[in-house]
């Protein structure tokens, strides 16, 4: 091969990443990455990896978009008869990985899930846009259907059905929150020797930092 994927490499040089530049809490660090992420006008930053298993220890991952996140953790919406909600449902646990390329970084973040309330759910919900709102209806997630025909006949069932006006939440469809148990913020250094920090949360509900060899 004229250009073999094993010669692919990238030398990490924008920034580093000290103790001392960190926060003592994991959610205030978090929240100074993403603010440089947001003025760096990254497109999509709030995509996020996230992976899941099932009681098998059986992994899976796929992108999803974070769309919020406080003192409790971070929030996604999904269908909860997928398969990524019913291996949540099997073993609620998950991890969570942001990379943004333009500022060399990575979060990693390992935590417990549940389910929001119902309330949270339905107000982020009705601020979709109303054809989201009737794909969460038409859309059986992670069924094997015959063809794209069957989706858009729901589509259309669904679309006649409520209109784009009060359409309501189906029950099926709803918010998680990952609970994070460590949080690591991963910036990417020169010859390899990356700049790793480590959050761990404890029982009285303080975080530990520590750093970890690239």
């Amino acid at each position: 091969m004229n250009d073999p994927i094993a010669s692919i490499r990238t030398d990490y040089k924008l920034k580093s990443l000290s103790e001392e530049d960190t926060a003592e809490n994991a959610f205030e660090q978090f929240t100074r990455w993403w603010n440089e992420a947001r003025n760096s006008h990254l497109h999509e930053i709030n995509a996020m990896t996230l992976a899941t298993s099932d009681t098998n220890g059986t992994p899976s991952a796929r992108i999803v978009l974070l769309k919020g996140y406080d003192h409790r953790g971070f929030i996604f919406f999904t269908n909860y008869n997928s398969a990524k909600g019913n291996e949540l449902a099997q073993n609620p646990k998950a991890s969570l990985l942001f990379f943004w390329k333009e500022l060399e970084r990575q979060i990693r973040i390992d935590g417990t899930v549940e389910k929001i309330s119902a309330l949270e759910s339905d107000i982020y919900f009705k601020s979709r846009p109303a054809q989201s709102r009737i794909g969460a209806w038409a859309s059986p997630q992670s069924t094997v259907i015959e063809n794209r025909k069957v989706i858009e006949d729901n589509f259309l069932k669904y679309e006649q059905k409520f209109g784009d006006e009060n359409i309501p939440r189906p029950e099926h469809w709803g918010g998680y929150l990952v609970k994070p148990t460590k949080i690591e913020f991963w910036q990417g250094r020169s010859s390899r020797l990356h700049d790793r920090i480590q959050y761990t949360l404890q029982t009285d509900g303080k975080w530990k930092r520590e750093r970890l060899a690239p």
